[in-house]
């Protein structure tokens, strides 16, 4: 099997391993940038690349001629695939509906960004409604939302992996401690909002310290409220992996504080590094953590919930291994790439795709 995978160029990292894992199943892979097939003409910019199938596509299809074609998301692009009749899969990693209401409702949200939701959300559409295309959401939460509102369609979920050997650095980032890291983008102010509970746990843990990892869009209105605090300081984006790596190495727990998530890939890169974790008790984060076992899980909005669970971990270092131990061995033998790849052709099977 030739299975072409178009994503954002910023994820060829995450799935490159993927790609190897499906390689000892006899599928031949190809990623590539999901946008790289417009050129630099007028054509290119926003809506207007949207009215014309681009001489990069056609050459892609035609030398690869690849059997089936995964995607992140339901574009463009995705409709230039169905128009070729090959199979299109659609990996599902966030909840899209929501996201696209909240975006017009943000204040980051112009007549023109409005514009463009609107017809996004008619390609998501269509793209889904399609025959061609096979839906596979990140998480069994996301699962149940997409089914209310494609009962007639096949939706299964597909976890996503990581590697089993991750390397753990020797570099140190020269961290206070004890301290709390977090790493999450501020993309979605659905999300990234609940991040402001944690004024009132920066008060009452004076002597932790809080590094942030991540940017976005609204990381100023996070910023304007936390950066006043001195137990708190702002790392900015971090390379992956070599960075991230690093950083989650050398911190003493890890905590996800969002609004709304499916299933994020932080909790998996934590696990592996051995860290407990504190996360908010939304979305898909239940399908990542063994409550009490492999981390925590917290109430939306709960600070005080927030500030127990870090005093805890910290206070009981033995306890915080442990569970650090067992959150390692959770991920590995549920989430590793070579177990998401035997469930993905297992699912094309289904579908009546033989590899």
């Amino acid at each position: 099997m030739k299975l072409l995978i178009a994503i954002d160029k910023n994820r060829f990292a995450y799935l490159k391993p993927f790609a190897k894992a499906l390689s000892k199943y006899n599928v031949e892979c190809k990623i590539i940038d999901e946008l790289g097939i417009y050129d630099n003409s007028i054509f290119s910019k926003k809506i207007l690349r949207w009215l014309y199938t681009p001489k990069m596509f056609k050459n892609v299809i035609c030398d690869f001629m690849p059997d089936v074609i995964f995607t992140e998301r339901a574009s463009h692009f995705s409709l230039l695939v169905l128009k070729t009749k090959i199979p299109l899969i659609i990996f599902v990693r966030g909840d899209m509906w929501k996201e696209s209401n909240l975006a017009k409702q943000t204040i980051h949200a112009s007549f023109q960004k409005k514009i463009q939701i609107l017809l996004k959300n008619q390609i998501r559409e269509k793209c889904f409604k399609n025959k061609s295309t096979i839906v596979l959401p990140i998480c069994k939460y996301l699962t149940n939302i997409i089914k209310n509102r494609y009962p007639e369609k096949m939706i299964i979920t597909l976890y996503q992996g990581i590697e089993k050997k991750v390397i753990k650095s020797y570099v140190k980032n020269e961290l206070k401690h004890p301290c709390v890291g977090l790493l999450q983008g501020a993309h979605i102010w659905g999300k990234t909002q609940e991040m402001l509970t944690l004024q009132k746990v920066l008060e009452r843990l004076p002597n932790v310290m809080f590094y942030w990892a991540g940017d976005g869009p609204y990381s100023k209105e996070i910023l304007n409220v936390l950066e006043k605090y001195q137990n708190f300081k702002w790392l900015g984006n971090l390379d992956y992996p070599d960075k991230v790596n690093e950083y989650l190495d050398e911190i003493d727990v890890y905590m996800l504080i969002s609004g709304m998530d499916m299933s994020p890939h932080t909790i998996l890169e934590a696990s592996i590094m051995e860290k407990p974790v504190i996360a908010t008790n939304v979305g898909g984060i239940p399908e990542l953590i063994k409550n009490g076992k492999t981390g925590f899980l917290v109430e939306k909005g709960n600070h005080e919930q927030i500030i127990e669970k870090i005093s805890f971990l910290l206070e009981n270092p033995e306890i915080a291994g442990k569970m650090g131990i067992a959150g390692k061995k959770f991920i590995e033998e549920n989430f590793s790439w070579d177990k998401i790849a035997k469930e993905f052709l297992k699912n094309l099977q289904q579908e009546g795709i033989k590899s």
